[in-house]
């Protein structure tokens, strides 16, 4: 392995990291001036470069952008007494690794210049896992494969179409599919969330208007029906449409004619609706908030979506995928994901869904030092003691469209069954257990790895030290009381404090 550069004109900080490396087995190189390295670097390279920001006779970021130059892909962490914002924004524009505030912790600085080392050495391999062009929709559970069939046998039918499911798990997405996969192709995909529009004008937005119809209508209007003239209008959160416009659109189903608001003449609506909504829209009814004959007018054909958490065998595929277009998006190099950290997030349970994933992919691309992302990476509200609670999709990560890729159910709503889920569509069991069983995954695989001897053995030790442990805690130390609430035997509670060695 190649040695760390170090370059600084502080004689002290050289020196202190030349001793620290040096008791982890790595070799270095300093320089006291930028010019120094530069020239260096006409005949060598190390694996990584630790460069402070501040130095006579040129800075470190006009080293960073050499290192660019002549040496692509070698990490570069910049240290810098000044910790402003414009030097911390400048050396990631710049391409930096990371950025090192002094005075630093000698110990974690080690640490990231060995992560910058893995970078290093993981720079050699290729990343062709890029697929040519984005697919239009992406999955291998179940579900997905059901809805691919569904969309299918849709396909030369213009029936209309209700689909349910959760917030973020990409209805609009499956709506353009029906849509780009049916007879009327070519014609016009017109969409329009009825909850985002205020009662008062969402008539006016649906049917369109007649000059002088209302005060400020000073021309016609067409509204979405007319837009949607041989295609396909999408109505989103169908569920929260106002009582009374739930006639209108009923009547407009039924007998395929509307009115402008202000108009006297009838036009006709050659169009075909697809509607959406993360509401149960049977319970509406039954509570008089949504029209039963309008709910079966719309249910002719009914894709129910699941939740991410219950197709999390396509977690990975989608989190690579959303990397991917979010490097493209940006004109950056696509992050890649440890098998370690894809497991793990293939245990949580997502509640924003397939949109909080995809804002994840964006957050990590932008925020995460190394290429390849492992758990420590993950977000604060993502780690192990908080993944039963995150919710990104509400959380202040960088926001995405309607979510870009979604699993789904059968027609009629045929296939998995949902998760019981609290207010919020938090999963009641999911949430709590994917914390622990995450981690327990992660110490699997690390044991893996290391070809650790007697895996299971020493796990099913290890827990059952932590679970008695835990109810002794939870007791006071009263055995009898702790064999109670674990539902095993005061001798078999005994026996396992002596085998596991958990006596005071």
């Amino acid at each position: 392995m190649k040695p760390i550069w170090i370059v600084d004109d502080d004689q002290s900080i050289r020196w202190v990291l030349e001793k620290a490396l040096a008791r982890e087995n790595f070799a270095t190189r300093s320089f006291a001036n930028v010019r120094e390295a530069s020239a260096a670097l006409d005949h060598d390279s190390p694996q990584v470069l630790v460069s402070d920001i501040r130095m006579p006779g040129g800075s470190g970021l006009e080293l960073l952008q050499t290192v660019r130059d002549k040496v692509p892909g070698l990490p570069v962490i910049i240290m810098t007494a000044f910790s402003d914002l414009d030097s911390a924004v400048a050396a990631f524009q710049g391409g930096a690794f990371e950025y090192l505030a002094k005075p630093f912790d000698v110990d974690k600085a080690v640490e990231l210049i060995r992560r910058a080392v893995d970078e290093s050495m993981r720079g050699e391999q290729t990343w062709d896992d890029r697929p040519a062009e984005a697919p239009e929709m992406l999955g291998q559970a179940p579900a997905m494969q059901d809805m691919f069939r569904a969309i299918g046998r849709l396909s030369h039918s213009a029936a209309t179409v209700l689909i349910t499911g959760e917030s973020g798990t990409g209805k609009e997405l499956v709506a353009r599919a029906l849509h780009r996969h049916s007879p009327r192709a070519n014609g016009p995909f017109i969409a329009l969330n009825t909850a985002a529009i205020p009662k008062d004008l969402l008539e006016s937005e649906l049917f369109g208007h007649e000059r002088g119809a209302f005060t400020g209508a000073q021309a016609m209007r067409q509204g979405r029906f007319e837009q949607a003239e041989n295609g396909t209008l999408f109505l989103d959160e169908i569920g929260d449409m106002p009582f009374d416009l739930q006639t209108r659109l009923l009547r407009v189903l039924s007998d395929g004619q509307f009115y402008r608001v202000g108009g006297h003449n009838p036009l006709r609506a050659n169009v075909r609706v697809i509607a959406a909504t993360h509401q149960n829209l049977e319970s509406r009814v039954r509570q008089g908030l949504f029209r039963e004959d309008l709910y079966h007018r719309l249910n002719v054909i009914r894709l129910r979506l699941p939740a991410l958490r219950e197709r999390s065998e396509d977690i990975p595929l989608l989190t690579r995928h959303f990397l991917q277009k979010s490097a493209r998006d940006l004109g950056v190099e696509p992050k890649r994901v440890s098998e370690e950290a894809l497991a793990y997030l293939a245990s949580l349970p997502f509640p924003g869904n397939v949109r909080q994933l995809e804002n994840l992919a964006n957050w990590l691309t932008v925020m995460a030092p190394a290429q390849t992302i492992e758990i420590k990476d993950l977000p604060p509200d993502l780690g192990p003691a908080q993944a039963g609670v995150s919710d990104l999709s509400a959380g202040g990560l960088i926001g995405a469209g309607e979510a870009g890729l979604a699993g789904t159910a059968p027609i009629n709503g045929v296939g998995a069954a949902a998760h019981p889920v609290a207010g919020g569509g938090v999963p009641v069991v999911a949430s709590t257990v994917s914390a622990w069983e995450g981690g327990l995954r992660t110490e699997v695989a690390r044991m893996l790895r290391e070809n650790a001897a007697d895996v299971m053995d020493e796990l099913a030790r290890r827990f059952e030290a932590a679970v008695i442990r835990e109810a002794l805690d939870f007791t006071r130390g009263r055995k009898v009381e702790a064999a109670e609430r674990l539902g095993i035997g005061r001798n078999t509670i005994t026996r396992k404090i002596q085998e596991l060695n958990l006596e005071p």
